[in-house]
């Protein structure tokens, strides 16, 4: 019966870690955002237990941070985190573009061809979560074709931690296109898939290279402008926050 109880508090602790990890990911819970317990423990139709030991778990993660006397908040995210996470990818993902050119099937690049028609196709900004998932799947099938399984499984790690690769937790991108971003976007994936077509792994790795990293400086100029215009909260509800002894139901 002990075990049964154990059993259920654990899997109730992961299913509220996966459901918080998923809104911070996508942008549902923003940086800076404050995560009471009771409010979460009635979203989530769970007592306060298990969503304190997801906020624990969540914390090691990196994505939760703990306020003394003031409770949790969702971490926010610094311009080194960007830089950091692109800076990987350029090196990476260039990599396997590089060896994604020389082993690529004529089946992939069919189907790198037609996620990049659809993502030409794709309104934006009514149907920015459906471009991005695209996209993902864009970089996926180019990863893959690499036949490199250190680089494959480093960077589905990479993209199932970072699904939006942090597009989505920036307010000013996060449901609308970075301005001016649209045509080299588009570009920049005609570049790529035409170095894949040509199976020139100098050309795919440079224009992978290139692409990822236009998007970390259009990605920083959006912080940039966040900081300029202010966080999602207000000073009053920060003083309010301050002024607190403990957590908030």
């Amino acid at each position: 019966m002990a075990n049964d109880l154990g059993l259920q508090s654990l899997q109730l602790r992961q299913m509220v870690a996966a459901r918080l990890r998923a809104e911070i990911l996508e942008g549902i819970l923003m940086p800076g955002e404050w995560l009471r317990q009771g409010t979460l423990a009635r979203r989530h139709g769970v007592s306060q237990t298990p969503v304190r030991e997801a906020l624990k778990q969540l914390a090691a993660e990196g994505l939760v941070e703990d306020v003394p006397y003031r409770g949790a908040r969702v971490v926010a995210l610094r311009r080194e985190d960007v830089e950091d996470l692109y800076s990987c990818r350029a090196v990476i993902e260039s990599r396997a573009a590089r060896f994604a050119a020389a082993n690529i099937t004529d089946d992939e690049i069919e189907e790198i061809e037609e996620l990049y028609r659809r993502m030409v196709r794709c309104p934006v900004p009514e149907s920015l979560g459906e471009y991005r998932e695209l996209n993902g799947q864009f970089h996926a099938v180019i990863i893959a074709a690499s036949r490199r399984s250190f680089l494959v499984r480093n960077l589905a790690q990479l993209w199932s931690a970072f699904p939006s690769m942090l597009w989505s937790r920036v307010p000013p991108v996060a449901d609308a296109s970075a301005p001016g971003r649209d045509e080299p976007d588009t570009a920049e994936h005609a570049e790529i898939v035409a170095a894949l077509r040509k199976r020139d792994p100098e050309r795919a790795a440079r224009a992978v290279r290139h692409h990822i990293e236009a998007a970390c400086i259009s990605l920083l100029a959006a912080m940039e402008n966040q900081g300029s215009t202010g966080p999602r909260w207000t000073n009053a509800e920060a003083s309010a926050d301050e002024n607190q002894i403990g957590p908030a139901p």
